[in-house]
């Protein structure tokens, strides 16, 4: 399930990392650091999401 995750991961963590910039970009933030912050929250969220889609998808 790890490299399913994994794989996962590659998908929802660069859409969670480009959301996470797009709500900077709306909210403001306009410098390199701040969208730089915003794209790595989103990155990180992405690894409980990913696990969880992971083991929806073993389940069935």
């Amino acid at each position: 399930m790890l490299r399913l995750a994994s794989i996962l991961h590659l998908f929802i963590g660069s859409t969670l990392a480009g959301v996470g910039v797009i709500a900077a970009l709306v909210t403001g933030v306009n410098t390199g650091l701040g969208l730089f912050l915003y794209a790595i929250v989103g990155f990180v969220i992405a690894f409980p999401v990913s696990w969880k889609v992971a083991q929806v998808l073993y389940a069935r």
